[in-house]
Order: structure tokens, then sequence, then C-alpha cells
């Protein structure tokens, strides 16, 4: 029954996390983004150099 719950919890958040997601996207929509936000949505779409190195090293 513990396995269950957890399942019940895990999917909620996932509820919780698409709720976030398009009420951010409605907000950007009728405020557009500001600056600080257009950095961090920029910085989210770069490739990590070192994560890069973490994968290099790893598969060696």
């Amino acid at each position: 029954m513990t396995s269950s719950r957890g399942h019940q919890g895990a999917h909620g958040i996932g509820q919780v996390e698409k709720q976030l997601n398009r009420q951010a996207q409605a907000a950007e929509e009728i405020q557009g983004t500001n600056h600080t936000d257009q950095e961090i949505i920029a910085a989210s779409h770069e490739q990590s150099s070192v994560l890069e190195e973490i994968v290099d090293t790893e598969s060696e």
C-alpha cells in the first residue's frame, strides 16, 4: 500500500508541475518576460562543458 501512495504522490507532483508551467506560460504571454527570465531561459538551453567533461570521463 505504501508503494501505491508513493506512486500517487509522484503522479500528483507531475500534475502540479504541469499546472505551474501552464500558469508561467500564461503569465509570460500576458506580461512578457523580463531580462533576467530571458537570461535564465537562454542559459538553460546551453550545453554545459562541465557535464560534457563528466560524460567523456565516464565513457573512457
